[in-house]
């Protein structure tokens, strides 16, 4: 499944912060995104994932190829590990966590509640839950945060896995996570220029 991305304008709290956003991503590739803090990831993968609205450009891509793993978790704290991906696998249509399980080493937690887990552990549960969807257009923002060397190596396993059967991956992330494949996007230039402080209705707009 192919996102492509075009001319497409971003705000936050109704001012624009990127424009002019191009890009295609093919099934079975990753695109890294660049550029400092505030520099608007966070807001084109919310954007992407529909959880905003542009104010401009296309985005093309059926709604149900694309999940999204922000900065929170999205787990619930009374289950446990097993029913967690239990959960979530049965909210898209699927069943199997074995798998998910396996690529993230939670088998040994299975039992136990996430919210008894480390901070870690919280992060490996809620990017397990990524292979239980079945969606082909991973959107993942900073998914390393809190893990240790050895769990982001698990990551990368998991998302080179997933490049190998034809999914693909928009990372947000400053670290090398290893993918010698993946393009990189800088967000950077695409910064919109800041409305004037007199352009009330500009800021609205």
């Amino acid at each position: 499944m192919t996102l492509k991305v075009t001319d497409l304008c971003i705000a936050r709290g109704g001012i624009p912060v990127l424009t002019g956003v191009n890009f295609t991503l093919a099934p079975g590739a990753a695109l890294i995104l660049r550029g400092p803090n505030g520099s608007g990831k966070t807001t084109l993968l919310r954007t992407l994932a529909g959880l905003q609205p542009p104010l401009g450009g296309r985005i093309e891509a059926p709604p149900e190829s694309l999940v999204y793993a922000g900065h929170a978790d999205g787990i619930k704290q009374v289950l446990s590990v097993a029913e967690n991906l239990t959960f979530w696998a049965r909210v898209f249509g699927r069943r199997d966590i074995d798998a998910a399980l396996a690529a993230f080493e939670l088998a040994p937690l299975a039992d136990r509640a996430a919210g008894t887990l480390s901070a870690g552990q919280k992060r490996r549960l809620g990017l397990a839950r990524l292979l239980v969807t079945g969606r082909p257009v991973w959107l993942l923002d900073e998914p390393t945060v809190s893990l240790d060397a050895h769990a982001t190596a698990l990551f990368a396993a998991a998302v080179r896995a997933h490049l190998a059967e034809g999914g693909s991956a928009l990372i947000a992330t400053h670290i090398d996570l290893g993918l010698a494949e993946a393009a990189a996007l800088d967000v950077a230039p695409l910064r919109a220029r800041a409305p004037a402080p007199d352009d009330f209705d500009g800021v609205f707009a």
